[in-house]
């Protein structure tokens, strides 16, 4: 907690101060009234006294009163702004923290856990300092302070307090001990209650069409279940603290008065009126103190709950990115567009053996590499090695003759056209998502984003939407094909004249006549770039300059396709499978 503490700014701290003073003057009034009230008790019961002197007391106490509500008012304020500016601080701080780590602790979190601590963690500690600032300040303060006022007032008054005082803490660290470890557990299952909720609404096609309804409930509900279970014993074992503070409460007052009944009656008449006064001013604070018990009851009901999810987005903040930005923008000059790993192996941090194992080969600008192999022997990774989604374990990656984890990261990105093997949608229109990003060439035109849709072979679809370019395309593309989706993935990595494209299985979802006419543009457009293309149709891959076939993560074959029909037979049971004999003869 006091680590996120540091990230107060200057103002917040200000706003602290003076809350701290206004609480204090606050606490110093709520205390001054039992001494007019004293005095007025002593003034009712003196013979002669004047009705000037109880309205004069009468008035000091309305004029305490009212001072303690404005300075209320104030402090409830400058707090409400305090927790509002910290929780705006820390989420953004934390959002800008995510978007900096790479994949392998994205998936060490999980994305579930993430949104769960980028919102109901953060809500849990904005609670606690717009309640705790206060209550934590005033509690302690107005406790001490009364504690000083009866302290010598009378022994027995003061050890019936000290009684009363020691139950509570009492009941406050036994419920503190027992509570504190299952709010740990109450996050994390909230955290799988979004885990849930999430993989339902991505996957809600797949489970209408499998009549998978009642498993998903049912999955839901067990996981709901356990966290409104464990909710339920949390809520119900700190529902305990209220009556205890209250039957501790009143039971001090009874002590106090009865205590107070006998020591009058066996006064003399002359200390009667004077123990009368002490009596009630003593129940006053002794009230005091307790109701600062109360505050403190009440923030130890939000505090375990709110450290948890402190020491949670602390966490996040505090992780360390295993993708560490360079200082290089520019490569080699004369190397442009060349892309070269170097005897490069790769394991993920976690795992014992290694995905791809010494793997080396060049291309140069404008050629075209391709990767085939079966599933899992390692395509993609291979090419996430090239824009540092994850940094290779032994070896070197070299863009434009540089290794990639010397470049800063924004300048090696801008030499990126980037087409993932699921494409991505954001919630925009097509102009938005095709000119999506900072290419760190100025902003893309309209006519930038027409060409590379034509390019794309996305104009036709496009040009019948209600309101072309700019029509709004939903989260996720939900509202187009996936072989449009596709086509605008394509568009947007065009659309930043990239030097090297890298096609992560990016023609996967169009139809054989579309895939080979968008390659045919693509390659007039792309002549002076370069593409590292991850394919599984022959007919894809076939025109490449080189291609390199995995098996296993270990390089098989490498060569041209008719080299590699001669030479590799992984490749050629490949091409087999997808083409008959006499078709691969005739393209050969």
């Amino acid at each position: 907690m006091l680590k996120l503490l540091k990230n107060f700014t200057k103002k917040e701290w200000l706003f602290s101060f003076i809350s701290l003073i206004l609480i204090i003057a606050q606490v110093y009034l709520e205390l001054k009234m039992p001494d007019y009230m004293s005095e007025i008790t002593v003034l009712v019961q003196t013979e002669g006294s004047n009705m000037s002197d109880i309205l004069v007391n009468g008035a000091y106490m309305l004029l305490c009163a009212f001072g303690s509500l404005v300075s209320a008012i104030i402090v409830g304020y400058l707090v409400s702004n305090v927790s509002a500016s910290f929780s705006l601080n820390t989420r953004k701080q934390l959002f800008t923290k995510v978007e900096n780590l790479s994949m392998n602790e994205v998936k060490q979190f999980e994305a579930s856990s993430l949104i769960t601590r980028t919102t109901n963690d953060i809500t849990q500690v904005e609670m606690l300092i717009g309640m705790g600032l206060q209550l934590l300040i005033k509690a302690p303060i107005t406790a001490i302070w009364a504690v000083t006022k009866i302290l010598n007032k009378n022994f027995q008054w003061s050890m019936i307090t000290a009684v009363a005082v020691i139950i509570l803490l009492s009941v406050i660290a036994i419920l503190t001990v027992i509570v504190m470890p299952k709010f740990k557990i109450v996050q994390k299952l909230t955290d799988k209650l979004n885990g849930v909720t999430r993989e339902n609404l991505i996957g809600i096609r797949v489970i209408r069409a499998f009549n998978a309804e009642d498993y998903q409930e049912n999955k839901f509900n067990d996981v709901n279940s356990k966290l409104t279970k464990q909710q339920l014993f949390n809520q119900r074992t700190f529902s305990i603290m209220s009556p205890v503070m209250y039957l501790v409460m009143h039971t001090l007052s009874l002590a106090i008065y009865f205590t107070g009944a006998y020591l009058i009656m066996n006064s003399t008449l002359a200390d009667k009126i004077t123990l009368f006064g002490d009596m009630i001013v003593f129940s006053s604070y002794a009230m005091q103190v307790i109701m600062s018990f109360l505050m403190l009851a009440m923030i130890f009901m939000m505090l375990p709950r709110a450290s948890v999810s402190a020491k949670r987005i602390s966490e996040v903040l505090d992780t360390k990115p295993s993708i560490i930005d360079g200082e290089k923008t520019n490569g080699i000059k004369g190397l442009e567009g060349t892309v070269e790993f170097k005897n490069v192996s790769f394991k993920y941090p976690d795992a014992d053996e290694y995905l791809l194992e010494n793997i080396s080969f060049k291309v140069n600008k404008g050629e075209t590499i391709a990767f085939i192999g079966s599933t899992g022997s390692g395509k993609s990774t291979l090419i996430n090695l090239v824009p540092r989604f994850y940094d290779a374990t032994l070896g070197e990656v070299l863009v434009d003759g540089v290794n990639v984890k010397e470049y800063k990261l924004d300048s090696l990105y801008n030499k990126l056209g980037y087409i993932p093997q699921k494409a991505v949608m954001f919630n925009a229109t097509v102009q938005e998502n095709v000119s999506y990003g900072d290419n760190g060439k100025g902003k893309i035109t309209k006519e930038k984003v027409k060409e590379a849709i034509k390019i794309a072979q996305g104009k036709d679809f496009v040009e019948k939407l209600d309101n072309k370019y700019e029509s709004n395309i939903a989260q996720g593309g939900t509202n187009i094909s996936g072989g449009q989706k596709q086509r605008l993935a394509i568009a947007r990595a065009v659309a930043r004249d990239p030097e090297i494209y890298i096609f992560d299985d990016s023609f996967s979802a169009l139809d054989y006549k579309t895939d080979a006419t968008l390659r045919k543009e693509l390659k007039k457009y792309t002549k002076d770039a370069t593409c590292l293309i991850v394919a599984q149709r022959i007919g894809t891959i076939m025109n490449a300059d080189k291609i390199l076939v995995l098996d296993e993560g270990k390089c098989v074959g490498i060569g041209t396709h008719k080299e590699l029909l001669k030479n590799c037979e992984i490749y050629k049971q490949i091409a087999l499978s997808q083409l008959s004999k006499e078709e691969l003869e005739n393209e050969e």
